[in-house]
């Protein structure tokens, strides 16, 4: 039986994964006031438009990585922006590309902390250089953290360490307080992919300067 505690975050995990996805496959999606809005399916130019100069994305592994960035994160042939601590300051602007393959690393990597191998590190997550991909990789993971909520009892929300993940806090936080902080990950992030999907359209059907 899933704790009370943990109810009202799965509500709000679910409704933050539906809209973004929907914001993110179109055709349409429910605009917050109960009409649908014309969204339309991302594409590849889209997914890696650098909407300023000196962005962080997602970049094939032959081209290294971009300015301020010391190396490209993940697997395979592309990989996101990335160096190490401390971060350049100010912090350079993300791409749509970068931040939803954050978020599929993310959820896919902690989900295996909480109730898998608990052995997934950056170095070996794929980084998807396409937009279908990486809205697929996004999907599952999401998916595998919500699986990995259903199994935890009331005792493992006041768990420190209870999930295991190298990237963040989570060693010093008790669970229930990890599983607030990716609701929070997905509903900012997840805006920030809805704006930079609203500009994209704006720049395209006004032909703004790019």
């Amino acid at each position: 039986m899933t704790p009370p505690r943990l109810i009202p975050l799965l509500e709000q995990f679910d409704f933050a994964r539906e809209r973004l996805a929907g914001r993110m496959a179109g055709p349409v999606m429910d605009s917050g006031d109960g009409t649908d809005t014309v969204v339309g399916p991302m594409s590849d130019e889209e997914y890696l438009w650098e909407p300023v100069p000196g962005c962080w994305s997602v970049r094939r592994r032959t081209d290294g990585p971009g300015s301020r960035a010391t190396f490209l994160a993940g697997a395979g042939d592309w990989g996101r922006d990335a160096a190490a601590y401390p971060h350049p300051w100010p912090p350079p602007f993300t791409t749509l590309a970068w931040r939803l393959s954050h978020l599929g690393e993310m959820l896919t990597l902690r989900a295996d902390h909480t109730a898998g191998t608990r052995t997934l590190t950056r170095d070996v997550h794929p980084v998807q250089g396409d937009a279908r991909g990486a809205v697929a990789a996004f999907e599952a993971g999401a998916e595998a953290w919500r699986k990995a909520l259903l199994g935890v009892d009331d005792a493992a929300l006041d768990t420190v360490g209870y999930c295991t993940y190298p990237h963040g806090s989570d060693a010093e936080e008790p669970f229930l307080d990890i599983v607030w902080w990716v609701n929070q990950e997905l509903l900012h992030h997840g805006a920030e992919i809805a704006l930079l999907r609203d500009l994209y359209r704006e720049r395209q059907g006004r032909r703004l300067p790019q």
